[in-house]
């Protein structure tokens, strides 16, 4: 028997009410941006197009012109280190790469928040990401692979996971479209779901061994013949034109490690373009995978309200590595890492490079688009961010609440600022001093001061109102500047685990080579 109710009125309007309330409730929070992150590895300042470079990168130079460029954002100058900080919110010494207590991750605070998260390539951190707030995961575990074989690049391991499960790389195998096409995967099933997404897009490319397919290299033999110096003119000649860098930047000079290009031979020559082509068709391939993220969002109606993030994890790399004699780079079987010479080149115009607490270690592009939220499409932005600044930004957006406590566990409190308003086009208001430290390599950047300092060397110190890329140090003529950051590092480095200055000075040059040793002439 079926029985039925007959609703009086006022009941029925309470109820209506609470449908349309709950209605309500869900809009905003389907309202709420998706977040994706787009992190590349190794890449120089300058090699985009949309920051200077030559390499071919249309779709993510479309995305800068209809987003926001940043010229003062800001990594930890080495993978797992960046990683760790994107992460948590924290300088990398307090979680130790995750190893240590009293953190949360970003996936962990969004996932509480109502969020699908997902993460699709390098890891390189403790653990696993399913045990740190990630529903889904593809890639690899450590810090590089064979780009072909999926190989740990290190001990030959198969460290590749779907989820917990060990992958096989088929034979058509390529790292940068395999972590694109679960990224994708991932991404419809997420729409299942009918809620807000986080996505991790953490790519291997262009970090060495420079692998790339044939197709892409072709595009890019003889892009290189003319050298770093005339290449390095060429790239700040366009920054300029792009308004990327003000007269206040000047490019620095050639490393005085390297040689000008003009003076070595033909043999030296061919010995080193290669790296150059097939590092830039690894871009180009990139790029191209970028491409078809964001046409599958375009396509599903989701790229208005996605938050997308792409920028690199640190400078250009110099260290020098070759493990296949008489094989060229480029193919499964080649094992190269181009130098310092052609990373000078990519971090133009800048000042050393990778591991280094100079602006050629931190200083990386840095795009942003969000067309709902987004002011000023195309422009570019001096506001000075750091990666710790990624938590506090989502936390925001999501509407969600960045723990005390999480699994029982004390939590420390983020160490950034939002970036909501410099997304927005409001202007920065100040904020509080940013510190690196990796290998005895450290720095404090407080307002337009800079103190930093080279394992076992002294403190240099410059003015970045009028000296971004560090060419005139201040440390003799400021003495009084020096001492009160100097303070401020070292407790800083108190505080949260890093090297002190002092310890830093106490410690050995680095033994790391930069420079391949050129075959005779």
């Amino acid at each position: 028997m079926t029985v039925r109710m007959k609703l009086q009125p006022n009941v029925l309007s309470f109820l209506l009410l609470i449908l349309s309330i709950a209605s309500s409730d869900r809009c905003l929070a389907d309202d709420r941006p998706n977040i994706v992150v787009i992190v590349c590895d190794d890449m120089g300042f300058s090699d985009l197009g949309c920051y200077g470079g030559e390499i071919d990168t249309p779709n993510l130079d479309r995305l800068a012109k209809s987003g926001l460029r940043l010229t003062d954002f800001h990594n930890n100058a080495k993978c797992s280190e960046t990683r760790a900080s994107l992460l948590t919110g924290l300088w990398h010494q307090q979680s130790k790469n995750l190893k240590k207590p009293g953190h949360v991750t970003l996936a962990e605070v969004l996932r509480q928040s109502g969020y699908t998260t997902m993460m699709s390539g390098k890891w390189h951190l403790d653990g696993h990401p399913l045990d740190r707030g990630f529903d889904r995961y593809f890639g690899f575990l450590s810090g590089a692979i064979n780009f072909f074989t999926g190989k740990d690049w290190g001990n030959g391991k198969n460290l590749m996971r779907l989820d917990r499960e060990v992958f096989e790389a088929p034979d058509d195998f390529y790292s940068t479209d395999a972590f694109t096409d679960y990224a994708i995967e991932f991404l419809e099933q997420a729409r299942q779901k009918d809620q807000s997404y986080f996505l991790y897009l953490a790519h291997n490319a262009p970090h060495f061994p420079l692998h790339a397919p044939e197709t892409e290299i072709e595009k890019y033999r003889g892009r290189y013949d003319i050298g770093w110096d005339k290449i390095r003119q060429q790239r700040f000649a366009r920054q300029k034109e792009l308004g990327l860098i003000d007269p206040t930047w000047s490019l620095t000079e050639r490393d005085p490690k390297v040689e000008p290009f003009d003076k070595l031979s033909d043999s030296q020559k061919r010995f080193l373009i290669p790296m150059m082509e097939v590092y830039a068709a690894m871009v180009d391939r990139l790029d191209q995978n970028v491409g078809r993220l964001v046409d599958n969002l375009k396509q599903n109606g989701e790229l208005d309200n996605t938050l997308i993030l792409f920028f690199s994890d640190n400078g250009a790399c110099p260290y020098n590595r070759l493990r296949s004699d008489n094989i060229p780079p480029g193919p499964a079987e080649s094992d190269y890492a181009y130098d310092a010479r052609w990373a000078n080149m990519c971090n133009t115009p800048l000042r050393l490079y990778k591991q280094y607490a100079h602006e050629g270690g931190t200083l990386s592009p840095m795009i942003i688009h969000w067309p709902k939220q987004l002011a000023g499409a195309g422009t570019v932005s001096k506001a000075t961010h750091h990666i710790v600044d990624l938590m506090p930004t989502f936390v925001e957006l999501s509407g969600g609440k960045y723990p005390d406590k999480f699994a029982g566990k004390a939590i420390q409190s983020m160490e950034g600022v939002s970036m909501v308003s410099t997304i927005t086009g409001q202007e920065q208001s100040s904020r509080p001093p940013i510190f690196w430290e990796f290998s005895s390599n450290h720095s404090v950047r407080d307002g337009k001061w800079k103190l930093v300092a080279e394992r076992s060397k002294d403190w240099e110190l410059y003015d970045l109102s009028n000296d971004k890329t560090e060419t005139v140090n201040l440390a003799d003529r400021q003495p009084e500047i020096v001492t009160r950051l100097s303070e401020k590092y070292d407790a800083w480095a108190m505080r949260v685990g890093a090297k002190t200055h002092q310890a830093s000075l106490n410690t050995k040059p680095s033994k790391q080579s930069q420079l391949f040793d050129l075959p005779s002439r």
